[in-house]
């Protein structure tokens, strides 16, 4: 049938242009630097300081399993308190909360730096991540009231997305400069000047509004040790064995914890993670593909690294330099995805962001010990490219799907997913590529890989079949 065409005005007269949107006021953009620099930092912590454990074990003469502890604690506490870290942002506002973590943080980085034995620079990391695990949430709750239109406030996303994807594939090279330029505590140290100049400009960002709320301590309890129960099971099962008593204890009380915490969480009159909220799709499928995209980001990221330096005898500054296109190519992509969003739709964007993933793991199975170095970086460019134009999508279609004040709790959940997906895959694949001598095993990164392209395959086929196009 063919259209009706539109009337034509009247002679002499003129139509209105189309109404913009009005402009963001200043204040949007403070907001917007400051959220995007906390980001970046507490990400850089997650991968900058693999690079620096030989130094850390030089220095403060540690084992394997502090060096493990080093990193395990950070990322662990990141994870397991980012649900009532959202829940705090909503109830604190999002500007006080991350001011707050903002501080902590950078208190806590300076007790890394002067850490004189290897336990207390574990203490120091676990606070460094429970302060992580508020500024993550907070930091995306801040964008969101800070922006009132949907495509302006979709494109500042974009850009805080682009700043911790790139910090992470950026973290590498950081620690690596630092570590043979200094030592392993200026990699802690760079956070000192950074959480100073966020708060500085929080100064001049307005108040944002609360939620009064009651705090929901049982299921916190219960996230912590299903998610410490559940790290412990996948990195201890390739060391003691995955039917050892230690690793079915562990396995035993996630599930039970898990339990508990559906159970709290069903009943308590406010809880964490409104069960309302999961049974809308898009939240849903945001959070699935959230946890598949950082599965995968992390674990490809970890996975290149040992390879480089294992297999390929390369130095941490080489390895870490080997991230620069990463890096690049994944702010090209973050940039791109929401313009991609508006003219294609945002299920499109996230169904190919995976498939492009999915074929970066396919195609990494051609790496071995004597790949040329060029044919390596054509290699990720799939890697590089395929999360940056997912993730922007998802984390505005899940801002979208949830009212304003539930901002801080939708952020919370999507980034502890985030952060678990991350942390377990690095896990699993730290068993999978050991080799029976303990070294790094080419059959053990390509079962790795495997792994997690069959998850992007599941996670892509739930986004095309339960989001609307739009």
């Amino acid at each position: 049938m063919p259209a009706t065409p539109s009337p034509s005005p009247a002679p002499g007269l003129r139509t209105a242009p189309p109404a913009k949107a009005p402009a963001p006021p200043r204040s949007s953009g403070i907001a917007l630097v400051a959220a995007l620099l906390g980001f970046a930092v507490i990400t850089i912590d997650v991968s900058a300081v693999n690079i620096a454990l030989p130094s850390i074990q030089d220095s403060l003469h540690s084992g394997m399993t502090g060096l493990q502890w080093v990193v395990d604690a950070y990322t662990l506490m990141l994870a397991a308190l980012m649900l009532s870290a959202g829940a705090f942002a909503d109830r604190a506002g999002a500007r006080r909360a991350y001011a707050w973590g903002v501080a902590l943080f950078t208190l806590a980085s300076l007790g890394c730096a002067l850490a004189p034995s290897i336990g207390v620079l574990v203490g120091a990391r676990v606070v460094q991540g429970a302060a992580a695990a508020i500024v993550l949430p907070a930091s995306l709750a801040l964008i969101r009231h800070a922006y009132d239109d949907a495509q302006a406030r979709a494109r500042a996303i974009a850009l805080w997305t682009s700043g911790g994807a790139v910090a992470m594939a950026a973290g590498p090279v950081l620690g690596g400069l630092l570590t043979d330029a200094s030592s392993w505590r200026a990699v802690f140290l760079l956070n000192l000047p950074v959480g100073a100049l966020i708060l500085a400009l929080l100064i001049r960002v307005p108040h944002s509004p609360r939620r009064p709320a009651v705090l929901d301590g049982g299921g916190q309890l219960a996230a912590v040790l299903a998610l410490a129960g559940l790290a412990f099971a996948v990195i201890e099962g390739g060391h003691l064995g995955w039917t050892s008593s230690p690793v079915l204890a562990a396995a035993a009380l996630a599930v039970a914890s898990g339990y508990t915490f559906c159970v709290i969480e069903a009943r308590h009159r406010q809880p964490m993670v409104p069960p309302s909220m999961l049974k809308d799709r898009r939240v849903a499928v945001s959070l699935a593909v959230g946890f598949s995209v950082n599965a995968t980001f992390y674990g490809g990221i970890f996975l290149l690294g040992l390879y480089y330096q294992q297999l390929r005898g390369m130095s941490g500054t080489a390895a870490g330099l080997m991230f620069v296109p990463v890096s690049a190519l994944v702010t090209m992509g973050n940039l791109v995805s929401p313009r991609l969003a508006e003219r294609i739709g945002r299920r499109s964007v996230i169904v190919v962001g995976q498939l492009v993933f999915l074929t970066g793991m396919l195609a990494m199975l051609l790496l071995a010990a004597h790949t040329p170095l060029w044919l390596v970086l054509v290699l990720l460019l799939p890697l590089s490219t395929g999360g940056a134009l997912a993730v922007p999508a998802l984390t505005a279609l899940l801002m979208d799907a949830v009212p304003p004040e539930r901002a801080g709790t939708a952020s919370g959940l999507l980034n502890s997913l985030r952060q678990t997906g991350g942390a377990l895959a690095v896990a699993l694949f730290g068993s999978l590529l050991a080799g029976s001598d303990g070294n790094f095993s080419l059959p053990g990164m390509r079962i790795s890989l495997l792994t997690v392209a069959l998850l992007l395959l599941a996670t892509a086929a739930l986004s095309r079949l339960l989001l609307s196009r739009d």
